[in-house]
């Protein structure tokens, strides 16, 4: 492993450790923001954040915050955005707000109106929600003529900040399957502008709520507009067992042909947001002491009930990976092939993944003395995570090519952080590669990058990977690069293993005895120091437990040094005691890469 001192310059509005020009650059964005047309946005008090706003605050520009009107804006801009309002209802809450001609003549919309007036939007919301989950739609609000007017104020925003080289605005929706409370939700968004997606309306939930149906439309609709989509699962976490099941929407096995239509659509999965880290769960991985970070395991049932006996393997991302190694023996495909995500999940219309500059899940806990008070069923401010980013290795900064990166699964999550982290897997990498000035170009001529896949490993061969994190510029040092592996046995049973490849400060590796990084956290006052950590940390790595015949995975997670949560400075805000705030006063931000697969 080798320490080396940081000397950046600004590629992709963040300091990077080249200076040639690599093969890709590094893009931040958000694929995962919610505007003031999502109905529970708007209901929640987001009543003036609209798509444009969302824009405009991505891009760095300052605008009002939609609840507490203040002035906010980013000191970095991100590079990327979709603004994926909820299809189902879309819109409708600034129909009822507008008192719109296409409301005012029909009998639901009079009721909305009369209880918009009487009890607030709340309330509406929270109706509108209860005919989703309960899978009673209001017809009349399913027309073309109700939805197609919002629809276009979206594509129209979209279109009026794509800025192809500076500024990628995709067009997108959400998704928000959410049968019996189970978090079924999909990201959607497509490569096109407006041609194409002015040529369809977002397919939503009471369209159907079953996946399956869902990729046929996507399917379908791509063959008749030239639109490609991704499509991204989000809170596995909160999914009841579901997102990640053995079985398909009848309960029957999943099948290759299953396995490979999902992965057509569904190439990335999301597993850091506001409502938790959906990587692993304690329960499921014991013998990783950082495996209970960000846990939040609140269904939102909407009055359909909870389900007590749940499937946790079928939450997370882990264990879905390693299942999906278990399929692919049985059937020859894979349906968690997926890469890493993070998005925020914002609701305020502002992008906001940083613990000192968290705006909220909505507009109601972006003030600290109302973080006691229920953010989502069952839930409050103090719960929210300020999370996460998605971070791209792209060509260039367009739709066509970010994009791309996505469907190949070039991308990476992290929590907050813009930390930069490279991953390159082959056969002939050596130690001498993790020094040399070309990183980057070296890990494309000799191997694949994150999100690849190798094969058939020569008589001798062992797979080595090319590894390289570097910090934030504008925040914590590294304490440690991990390697996640996942491996099948000859009996079709999977396994899991942390290596720990690359350790700050000298530190040996001891495994689970490996002495941690320490804590510079002033518990009093919020500050840190970067005395502890490294900048950055390169090494190639070799599994010294490789077996040619077993089916495998790998992935990076990258931990930084122990920093304040968002949660510890608005209690020392507001002169709390730390047990008056059920959460850790430090957590320690992360990365992690997308996969790379070894099949025999």
């Amino acid at each position: 492993m080798i320490k080396k001192t940081l000397i950046s310059i600004a590629v992709a509005s963040m300091a990077v450790p080249y200076t040639y020009a690599a093969p890709t650059q590094l893009y931040w964005g958000d694929t995962h923001l919610h505007s003031s047309y999502s109905g529970d946005a708007y209901g929640m008090g987001n009543e003036s954040a609209d798509p444009d706003t969302a824009y405009r605050f991505a891009k760095g520009q300052p605008v009002i915050h939609p609840y507490n009107r203040v002035r906010v804006q980013l000191n970095r801009p991100l590079d990327f955005l979709v603004v994926a309002d909820h299809a189902e209802y879309m819109g409708v809450m600034q129909l009822i707000e507008e008192k719109s001609d296409l409301l005012t003549s029909g009998e639901t919309g009079q009721k909305l109106l009369e209880m918009m007036a009487e009890k607030g939007g709340k309330s509406v919301y929270y109706d509108l929600a209860g005919t989703v989950v309960k899978g009673t739609p209001y017809p009349e609000l399913l027309t073309a003529q109700v939805r197609e007017p919002i629809w276009n104020r979206i594509i129209e925003a979209a279109e009026n900040n794509n800025e192809p080289g500076k500024f990628t605005a995709f067009i997108g929706w959400e998704w928000s399957s959410m049968p019996g409370g189970a978090n079924l939700h999909r990201i959607v968004f497509t490569d096109k502008g407006e041609d194409a997606a002015s040529q369809f309306l977002p397919y939503s939930s009471m369209d159907s709520n079953r996946p399956e149906d869902f990729w046929s439309w996507l399917d379908k609709t791509s063959g008749e507009t030239g639109a490609d989509f991704v499509a991204i699962p989000h809170n596995s976490n909160i999914s009841n067992g579901l997102m990640f099941n053995d079985v398909d929407s009848n309960g029957h096995p999943i099948s290759a042909s299953y396995a490979r239509t999902r992965m057509r659509w569904e190439p990335i999965a999301e597993i850091t947001q506001i409502k938790g880290d959906s990587e692993t769960h304690p329960d499921l991985s014991p013998d990783d002491p950082f495996a209970d970070f960000e846990t939040f395991e609140h269904v939102m049932t909407f009055g359909a009930g909870e389900q007590t006996e749940v499937d946790q393997a079928s939450n997370y991302a882990r264990s879905a990976l390693k299942r999906g190694l278990e399929i692919e023996a049985k059937t020859g495909a894979n349906p968690f092939k997926f890469g890493m995500a993070g998005s925020t999940d914002s609701h305020t219309g502002l992008s906001t993944a940083s613990e000192p500059n968290f705006w909220g899940k909505f507009g109601l806990d972006s003030i600290p003395e109302n973080k006691d008070k229920e953010t989502t069923p069952h839930a409050d401010g103090w719960s929210m995570s300020a999370a996460g980013m998605v971070a791209v290795w792209a060509e260039q900064n367009t739709r066509e090519s970010l994009f791309a990166a996505f469907k190949r699964k070039e991308v990476y999550a992290t929590t907050g952080p813009r930390m930069q982290v490279r991953l390159f897997g082959g056969f002939d990498f050596n130690a001498a590669d993790a020094s040399d000035n070309d990183l980057a170009g070296v890990g494309y001529r000799k191997g694949v990058a994150m999100g690849g896949d190798l094969s058939h490993a020569s008589e001798g061969k062992t797979p080595s990977f090319l590894i390289q994190a570097v910090k934030d510029p504008d925040d914590a040092n590294l304490d440690r690069v991990q390697m996640v592996k996942g491996w099948l046995d000859a009996d079709g049973n999977s396994h899991e293993k942390v290596f720990n490849v690359a350790l700050s400060d000298g530190r040996e590796d001891l495994g689970a005895d490996t002495l941690p990084v320490g804590n510079t956290v002033n518990l009093k006052t919020g500050h840190y120091r970067n005395s502890i950590g490294d900048e950055e940390l390169v090494t190639v790595w070799q599994d010294p437990e490789f077996d040619a015949s077993q089916r495998a995975f790998y992935y990076l997670r990258v931990l930084q040094i122990p920093t304040p949560r968002h949660t510890m400075l608005d209690a020392v805000a507001l002169g709390k005691s730390r047990n008056d705030v059920n959460h850790p006063a430090t957590i320690q931000e992360r990365a992690y890469s997308s996969p790379i697969w070894y099949t025999p």
